[in-house]
């Protein structure tokens, strides 16, 4: 990789696609890629577009788009240009869409054909982004020309979350905030010029822009984007094709594979219920998960939210190369993490070099307390909210995550939940409500749960698998009386693995799968409604 003069976007793109030339840079699977040149160049095109039109530094430029290579072109050239990005989750409706196109405001918009519909009479000048890659008449731009040199303090975009709190807040990310975040990952895992990415997240999330869009373009290997929803049935033969080497993951992407497929295919084999035989069976099912991921992956990273731990004990014995990241959209978003060969059990790692972590005010007997951060890589605040903004740092200039945790002698980061999420139970004792769902979810009927808090004590809200579903449906017609039984032996068998004050009091069936943030998380927020079986 070339040496950064200036932690910002335009040293990259003007960089990368010097140095990295005729290589593959992005593209659909299946398809042709964009080298870096044509990328660089494509991204050149589009910025003097859009100071020909009249835009001037400083300026919100929103992109709305679901992934594709175009993305990135559009990211790099608004950024590098001077002007401030704003991703938009597609998952935003027509009303969300409109607000912080409102609250940016928003000089123009680059949206994809699909999305232009969530658009309003109000929303700014549309670009089309399917044009940004399409072949241009004429000589290239010089790169070097139509970027100016850019002040890596100065603002290049501003990310509405995806607001599990129930309110979307635009963060603001410096240019050094973001590529300085990137440019540290290397201390985790360097990517080269021979590494296959498959993208799977949404890019408008900062998991992925970070880490599998900057970082990636960076240090030179290809990415690759699917043009439909990365659902089982699209995402395995697409692994074939593109035979990744790097994947960006959140849990639910390889607890489902697991579960679906994995468990199920070693409960079948006779011997796996034998001590002397589990290890083995499990290494071989490693083997043939490698094969259907495409063979060569040597990081799978995971993020966003818990891993469960039954699957992680699988991964770990079975050595898939998994490894668990923690950080925020606040810090552009990587604080800890390791490569796959130092990961430790239920850890997220050490924190990455560079960063400063620290508990606050650590109870005295498990040392837990919330995890705190000062880095490079922390944002400067909240878009025209200074109120939320000074409400997230500490007086001496540390930002608050709001999740709770705790180091271990050696420096690795535990996670214990999230700070809002937790429950006092009546005997003072602290319940982390993630760490009850991860068995709950562990369990063969379950697809996924959601623990509260109600006047009565501890209860929990559980969608089932489809299979189950129907099976209930087909016994009782349409209707959950029997369901009360099955409730209660999953209940009763999730009880006999917990302390006293962890127990749940009632388990309550979610017919519909849990509303989710782009990065997986359930929206607790909206939650709990009366279960299904309380109506």
């Amino acid at each position: 990789m070339y040496t950064l003069s200036s932690f910002d976007l335009r040293e990259v793109i003007v960089n990368s696609a010097k140095h990295y030339g005729d290589k593959d840079a992005v593209g659909f699977v299946g398809g042709k890629a964009a080298s870096y040149r044509e990328f660089g160049a494509a991204a050149g095109r589009f910025a003097l577009s859009l100071k020909a039109a009249g835009y001037k530094a400083g300026d919100k430029i929103a992109l709305l788009s679901e992934n594709r290579p175009e993305w990135g072109v559009a990211y790099f050239a608004i950024t590098a240009a001077g002007y401030v990005c704003v991703p938009i989750l597609t998952d935003f409706g027509p009303e969300q869409i409109g607000n912080i196109l409102a609250h940016a405001e928003a000089k123009a918009i680059v949206v994809s054909e699909k999305l232009r519909a969530k658009l309003g009479a109000k929303a700014p000048k549309a670009y089309a982004i399917e044009e940004l890659l399409k072949p241009q008449g004429g000589p290239e731009p010089v790169l070097e020309n139509v970027f100016a040199p850019l002040d890596e303090n100065g603002l290049a975009a501003v990310l509405y979350t995806s607001g599990t709190t129930g309110n979307s807040k635009g963060v603001m990310m410096t240019h050094k905030n973001l590529v300085w975040d990137a440019w540290a990952t290397r201390t985790i895992i360097k990517q080269g010029r021979n590494d296959r990415l498959l993208s799977v997240l949404p890019l408008a999330h900062t998991y992925e822009c970070t880490l599998g869009l900057i970082a990636t373009i960076m240090q030179g290997p290809a990415v690759w984007y699917l043009d439909r929803p990365p659902v089982a049935s699209v995402l395995l033969p697409a692994m074939e094709v593109v035979r990744p080497t790097i994947m960006l993951t959140v849990p639910i992407i390889i607890e489902k594979t697991y579960r679906a497929s994995v468990k199920p295919s070693l409960e079948k084999i006779s011997l796996y219920k034998k001590p002397l035989f589990r290890n083995l069976l499990i290494k071989v099912a490693g083997k043939k998960l490698m094969k259907k991921f495409g063979g060569r992956l040597r990081f799978f990273g995971i993020g966003g939210a818990a891993l469960s731990a039954d699957v992680e004990e699988f991964l770990r014995i079975a050595k898939f190369p998994y490894a668990i990241g923690y950080g925020l959209t606040e810090t552009a978003p990587l604080l800890a993490g390791c490569h796959p060969s130092k990961t430790v059990y239920r850890s997220t790692g050490p924190a990455m070099k560079g960063v400063d972590l620290r508990i606050a005010e650590p109870n005295a007997q498990t040392g837990e307390g919330e995890i705190q951060a000062r880095g490079p890589n922390v944002m400067p605040g909240y878009y025209k909210d200074p109120e939320k903004t000074a409400e997230v740092f500490t007086a001496d200039g540390w930002f608050r995550t709001g999740d709770l945790g705790y180091f271990d002698p050696k420096g690795n980061l535990y996670i214990r939940g999230r700070s809002k999420a937790m429950i006092l139970s009546a005997t003072g004792e602290n319940i982390y409500p993630e760490e009850i769902e991860s068995l709950l979810n562990a369990h063969e009927y379950v697809a996924e749960s959601l623990v509260y808090g109600d006047e009565k004590g501890l209860a929990a809200l559980v969608h089932l698998k489809p299979e189950i579903i129907e099976r209930l449906e087909a016994a009782v017609a349409d209707k959950v009386e029997d369901a009360g039984l099955l409730m209660e032996n999953i209940r009763k068998e999730v009880n006999a693995r917990l302390a006293s004050f962890n127990r749940i009091g009632k388990v309550h069936i979610q017919k519909e799968p849990f509303e989710k943030t782009p990065s997986q998380k359930i929206k607790r927020f909206l939650y709990p409604n009366k279960g299904d079986d309380k109506k």
